[in-house]
């Protein structure tokens, strides 16, 4: 009952948030960052990632709410780039956790690596079940599957994500829904997305 509880509060935060941003309804053909090409068939909201002059490297959709599922883009990540917006600070006499920042000439292991210490920075658990070869955005690549139990509510949640580099640019995705219910009715549609995936130019 205390996981209801708690989702029932993120749910309910998620009302507040989204009141006061601009969410966008994403369908049909879509550039993703200007640079990524795919096609939705069954619409998703894209939810603003910070602004100003410090925004997240990421885009973020949703189709069901934010604690419910999250499809993350990273298009054209430059070597030496992190994939947050910033490194995660701590408090004072803590070591800080490592940001998961892009090197060229990575190997794949490396590059799915940085998505473990992504998923791992807000303090939630997470470990990867498996790293197999695939095709993404065109570009030979790697498709992984991990878990997270996510801290402050302790959900189990499910994830999948995809990387591949090109001309020295990482380009990746990943999605990530509870393990109830939400994770295997939302894979196939965030898989369908991921498959359209094509760099522009």
């Amino acid at each position: 009952m205390s996981h209801l509880r708690s989702l029932g509060l993120a749910l309910a935060l998620l009302g507040l948030m989204v009141g006061c941003t601009s969410v966008l309804k994403v369908e049909g053909d879509y550039e993703v960052g200007k640079r990524l090409v795919v096609k939705v068939a069954e619409p998703w909201n894209k939810i603003p990632v910070g602004g100003g002059n410090n925004p997240h490297p990421f885009e973020l959709w949703t189709m069901e709410g934010l604690p419910l599922d999250q499809l993350r883009f990273w298009v054209g990540i430059a070597p030496g780039q992190s994939l947050l917006r910033k490194a995660p600070t701590a408090p004072a006499g803590q070591v800080a956790p490592r940001a998961p920042t892009y090197v060229a000439g990575m190997g794949l292991d490396q590059l799915v690596n940085l998505f473990e210490i992504l998923y791992a920075s807000d303090g939630s658990m997470i470990t990867i079940t498996k790293i197999d070869a695939a095709e993404f955005v065109g570009e030979r690549g790697a498709r992984f599957e991990f878990s997270v139990l996510r801290k402050g509510d302790d959900v189990a949640l499910l994830g999948v994500g995809w990387v591949a580099v090109r001309k020295a640019e990482l380009f990746a995705a990943t999605f990530v829904a509870p393990k109830l219910s939400f994770f295997p009715r939302l894979l196939p549609k965030a898989e369908a997305v991921i498959r359209s995936a094509q760099i522009k130019g």
